[in-house]
This record gives structure tokens, C-alpha cells and sequence, in this order.
């Protein structure tokens, strides 16, 4: 079951730092375990249904913890349930982050869970660590704490190597910091892999991560204090948009843009928009808003972007000049297939690759 007097734990540091003028959301999960306890469930469920029951039993008990204890500092819990597929499409995920903004405008603390009563594997984000990566790039963190069951990132097996070493600041999350997942001795769901991708996510984004030891006395505040506890992840001077990394991370592609040597260079090498000139197939049928797949012409991936048109009229203007757009369709809404500003290069992808290599 949930364990009442961390949370109030947490909580009392949560008020601290309120009081300190600083805004809080907290990811939280726990909903199916609370629910396990409720019905006196003796395994965990191993069924969807099952475990979605759970989920629904235990998520008003785990926000009435969570309200108990913030309101015994003066402050005000607000559920926000969320699956991925509320963030894959671009209008709910705008309105996730006015919603979460205007919580945070009024003084309340979002807590925020996945929707396990109606999830499915195809439309989860993973773990907590992934779906605490992208609600800081949602709403723009400043920074992110985990508070963890570790107490910091080792350069090998603690329980293995009497003399593995804490890594106090991690300047970067590349293949070599992503290796050391399997020599701290605990990766998969919720393990250091996920923490240390979960990290390279927010950094992609300019945000820094701090994974601290949740079970130490007060480590919130002394973290947030300043205290050389845990491991840091610097965050890069040069990153992504928010708009580059929900396209790296969010979005399906719903069908293919087959571009010739020309286009494909101008979207690697300069950052240009695409053209109809540029485009010689669609594959897929898509609608306008619609991810697609930017491929070059011997079918390597480009990156991922939102399209202008729906699949139908880009296949009326193929290697159409922009002046010729109005002639072809009877219309013209748009000078660009795709806009620079809604694509992603598949360097910018990279974490998301490493992401589904290691899960």
C-alpha cells in the first residue's frame, strides 16, 4: 500500500519550497499498488483489466494522500491523469500545458500520474522517469528532480565493487554515461537505463536533471539547498525547441515523404522548409497536422515533421514550384509542404532511438 508518512515527507519539503517562491509539479505513481491494498489483493494484477481495475480503486486514494498532506501546509493537490496519446496529438498537448500552467498560476500542485485505468502498452510512456521527462519539457522546468531508490549514478556496481565511485556531475549523456546503466546493476522499467535516458531527454531540451536519494532525510531541500547529493545532468548551452523535441518523442509518423537529393540536402545542411518542388512521393494516407516521415531518395530517414497539406493534394503538386500551387490545387494555404519550424532532423531523433534499442 502507500506509504502515508513519505508523502507527507514530501509534502512538508513541497511547502518549503512554495514558500521559497517556487513552483512544484509532482509525478507521482502508486494508483495500482493503493488499489492492490484496498481490495486485498495479495499479487499484483497481470492482466489489463485487472490491472486497470486496480488502478481506478487505488487513484482516489493515492490523491487524497497526496491532498491530506499538502493541505497540512496551506496547499491544494490537482490531478492531472494523462496517457501518451494525450500527448502525441499537438492540440491536447497544448492543452495539457495551458491547464498545467494555469494550476500552476493558481497556486495548486499538479500531481500527475499515468491514466492506468485506460492505458494500453501501445499509448504508455514507459515508466515515471519518461513521463517526468516530457512534462518538464511540456511546461519548460527550470530543472527536475528523481527521488530515487539510488542515491546516485556509480561508475559500476556498488553491491558489486566495494570501491565504485559516485559521480557527483554528469556534463553529458552520451553512449559512455548510457553504458553505465548496466554496470550500476539495475536497468529495464524504472531502472537507471530509463533515468539516464530520461535525462539525455531533458538535456536535449535544456533541462538539467538531479537524481537524488529519495529516502534521505529531507533531500528535496538540501538538494535544492544546493548539497552535493545524488548525481547532477548539466544541461547543454545549445538544444532543441520544445516543438523539435515533442516531435522526437511524441508523435507516430503517419506516412512518408519521398524527397529528391536536392530537398534532402537543404533540410540537412541549411534547416530550410520543404517545398512541393523537392517532394517526388507520398506513401500513406495522412491528414493536414499529420507527422510524416522525411526520407531522402536512396529511403534514409531525413527527420519527422507536421505537414501542411493532407496526403491527397501533396500528391496533386509533386515537384510543383510554388507559384504554380494555386493552379494545381484551386487553392494555395501554404508556401511549404513542411515548415522549418515543425521539423525535426533525425539527429534530433537520436534519443529517441536509443530509447527503443533499450527497452
Amino acid at each position: 500500500g502507500l506509504d502515508v508518512g513519505r508523502v507527507r515527507h514530501l509534502a512538508e519539503q513541497i511547502g518549503h519550497q512554495r514558500a521559497l517562491g517556487r513552483e512544484v509539479l509532482v509525478v507521482s505513481s502508486g494508483a495500482i499498488l493503493a488499489g492492490m491494498s484496498r481490495r486485498g489483493l495479495e499479487s499484483r494484477p497481470t492482466t489489463i483489466p485487472d490491472k486497470q481495475a486496480a488502478a481506478a480503486v487505488g487513484q482516489s486514494l493515492l490523491m487524497r494522500t497526496w491532498d491530506d498532506a499538502l493541505n497540512l501546509h496551506g496547499l491544494t493537490a490537482a490531478q492531472v491523469l494523462l496517457t501518451a496519446d494525450d500527448l502525441a496529438h499537438r492540440h491536447r498537448y497544448l492543452n495539457a500545458r495551458h491547464t498545467l500552467r494555469t494550476l500552476l498560476d493558481w497556486g495548486c500542485i499538479p500531481v500527475i500520474n499515468e491514466n492506468d485505468t485506460v492505458r494500453v502498452d501501445e499509448i504508455k510512456f514507459g515508466d515515471n522517469d519518461q513521463l517526468a521527462a516530457l512534462i518538464a519539457v511540456l511546461v519548460g522546468a527550470d530543472l527536475t528532480v528523481f527521488l530515487s531508490d539510488v542515491d546516485a549514478l556509480y561508475d559500476g556496481d556498488p553491491k558489486a565493487r566495494p570501491d565504485a565511485r559516485a559521480l557527483r556531475h554528469v556534463p553529458q549523456v552520451d553512449a559512455d554515461v548510457l553504458r553505465l546503466a548496466g554496470a550500476a546493476g539495475r536497468d529495464g522499467t524504472g531502472g537507471m537505463g530509463s533515468k539516464l535516458l530520461a535525462a539525455r531527454r531533458m538535456n536535449a531540451a535544456g533541462i538539467p536533471l538531479l537524481l537524488a536519494p529519495g529516502r534521505e532525510p529531507l533531500a528535496l531541500d538540501r538538494a535544492l539547498a544546493g548539497e552535493p547529493i545524488g548525481t547532477f545532468f548539466a544541461a547543454p548551452a545549445h538544444h532543441v525547441g520544445a516543438m523539435k523535441h515533442w516531435l522526437a518523442h511524441m508523435p507516430r509518423p503517419q506516412g512518408d515523404l519521398v524527397l529528391d537529393a536536392g530537398a534532402a540536402r537543404a533540410l540537412r545542411e541549411r534547416g530550410t522548409s520543404l517545398l512541393p518542388v523537392g517532394v517526388r512521393e507520398v506513401r500513406g494516407a495522412f491528414g493536414v497536422g499529420a507527422a510524416v516521415r522525411c526520407l531522402g531518395p536512396d529511403g534514409d530517414p531525413i527527420g519527422v515533421g507536421l505537414v501542411n497539406y493532407d496526403a491527397s493534394e501533396i500528391a496533386k503538386i509533386l515537384g510543383c514550384r510554388t507559384a504554380d500551387l494555386e493552379s494545381r490545387l484551386g487553392y494555395r494555404h501554404s508556401d511549404e509542404v513542411i515548415h522549418r519550424d515543425h521539423f525535426a532532423l533525425v539527429d534530433e531523433l537520436e534519443a529517441r532511438v536509443a530509447t527503443e534499442a533499450l527497452s
